[in-house]
């Protein structure tokens, strides 16, 4: 399935379990199968070990995961030493992507300023969280992507209630593909944004 669609990648955030939800949808529980992404990509908030554990999992237990700090992360657990970077930058295919949690952008949210950290950063795609609403951007010469938050956690930056989100980007060379997953009164809806560098 894989080499149909490139390298497949999942894009996810603002899990905030268990302070402020109990679980991931069963829906997308259903969806996120181990083996068959390549790389996860995580914009912080993952407060326990054994959601981290979850997500290496999902790509065979490698290093394919790539998280960032966010403002409620396990990250001083005894078995994970390493402190959680507040950005980061990969290679997936011809796109240099940029990784930030989004709670550092001021204002929170504006993309004017999230330019600025993409052209900073020297990246094509920038995935930021700390977002509710997700989605892809274009803006300013680059890409935006917001995952959302994989549980629909409330947050005290958000007037509304948030759905439940994460993205799927299938990476091959210079073609990238977006599949926005969204659950929405109980089914998954899917809609698709194509993008080439």
């Amino acid at each position: 399935m894989a080499s149909n669609f490139g390298e497949l990648v999942l894009l996810l955030g603002d899990h905030h379990l268990p302070s402020r939800t109990t679980s991931i949808p069963e829906q997308f529980q259903r969806m996120l199968v181990p083996h068959k992404m390549q790389h996860v990509i995580c914009t912080g908030n993952i407060e326990s070990p054994q959601e981290y554990e979850r997500l290496r999992e999902l790509v065979g237990g490698g290093s394919n995961v790539h998280c960032v700090a966010g403002e409620y992360d396990f990250v001083q657990q005894q078995q994970h030493q390493q402190q959680l970077d507040d950005k980061k930058v990969i290679q997936l295919g011809q796109f240099r992507i940029g990784i930030i949690g989004g709670h550092q952008v001021v204002p929170w949210g504006d993309l004017s300023a999230l330019a600025m950290i993409r052209r900073k950063m020297n990246v094509d795609v920038l995935v930021c969280g700390w977002r509710r609403k997700e989605g892809v951007v274009e803006h300013d010469g680059g890409y935006y992507i917001f995952p959302g938050s994989i549980t629909g956690a409330y947050s005290s930056h958000s007037p509304t209630s948030t759905n439940p989100s994460f993205i799927l980007l299938a990476v091959q060379g210079s073609n990238m593909v977006c599949y926005v997953y969204e659950l929405k009164d109980g089914e998954v809806d899917v809609s698709k944004i194509e993008f080439a560098k």
